[in-house]
């Protein structure tokens, strides 16, 4: 039932478009469009740093298909119950395109197939870690735009004027099709829009991570143990508003808020230990042999 409220933010009509047979899917463009912008900004801040820029290709050919497999493995573990048990299709596990994809994960084997890449590259990690991870937030940011097409990850009902408007939506036979259909101009309902405060908190750690990166000039990794400590603070609060179903621990908290107060006491442990790290040169030189 809708909740009536003086102003509000619209949801998009629809978030997927047919251009012929092919379907234009909101969420898969903005992700790719996070992921065009880090990329070259990724260029830019590692090649200042000395480091070969044209290894940034590489980094993103293997941290891209290792992130969404990563995030989706994270996302079907942890909510396992929309993909099995009775009246569920298993198949629907690969039907990434509808969603669900789990940043933990997808940082994590991303991280993972990136520290492989450089460790066979014989480049030290820390200074491309460093480079990149402000972009990586700002794609995260990005990214999130695909929530609001697809009108999900938002909280409770809101009558603030910055509530989001959630619409029904049908394909073309009228059936229910929350993401895949077309608006009927039906507000179901105004919610929080969780989406938007983690892309507006993105973008502060966005600032935050190159002011101080500028200022106190960080080294060995320090930029990203400041961007994963930033991050999970955010989302630790900004997971509990959310409303919509998942796995919980401990009770009713929420899987996410538990990752989320590991990874940022574990961030803040490491940038805390590692302050006397200075900021070091990459060693690779550029146009060699193992371009």
């Amino acid at each position: 039932m809708r909740t009536d409220t003086l102003a509000a933010i619209p949801s998009p009509p629809q978030g997927v478009w047919s251009l012929g047979p092919v379907p234009l899917r909101a969420y898969a463009l903005c992700i790719l469009t996070g992921v065009i912008v880090a990329f070259f900004w990724s260029k830019r801040r590692y090649a200042a740093r000395g480091g070969n820029p044209d290894i940034v290709l590489d980094a993103l050919l293997v941290a891209v298909p290792a992130g969404i497999i990563g995030g989706r493995l994270y996302h079907v573990i942890t909510d396992w119950y929309r993909y099995f048990g009775p009246g569920k299709n298993p198949m629907d596990v690969f039907k990434i395109t509808n969603g669900g994809l789990g940043i933990w994960g997808a940082i994590t084997l991303g991280t993972l197939a990136v520290w492989v890449l450089f460790r066979i590259r014989r480049v030290p990690i820390a200074p491309f870690a460093d480079a990149v991870a402000p972009t990586v937030i700002l794609a995260q940011a990005i990214g999130r735009l695909g929530n609001w097409f697809n009108q999900e990850l938002y909280g409770g009902p809101s009558t603030s004027p910055w509530a989001l408007e959630i619409y029904r939506r049908v394909d073309d036979l009228g059936r229910d099709a929350p993401i895949s259909g077309h608006s009927t101009g039906q507000v179901v309902a105004t919610v929080q829009p969780t989406f938007l405060y983690e892309l507006l908190w993105n973008l502060l750690i966005v600032a935050i991570l190159v002011w101080a990166d500028r200022r106190y000039r960080l080294g060995g990794g320090r930029v990203f143990m400041l961007y994963v400590a930033g991050y999970t603070l955010g989302r630790f609060f900004i997971e509990n508003i959310r409303t919509d179903p998942a796995t919980t621990l401990f009770g009713d908290v929420r899987i996410n808020v538990v990752v989320s107060a590991v990874a940022f006491i574990v961030a803040v442990s490491a940038f805390i230990l590692t302050r006397k790290r200075k900021r070091e040169t990459p060693t690779e030189v550029r146009g060699s042999a193992a371009d």
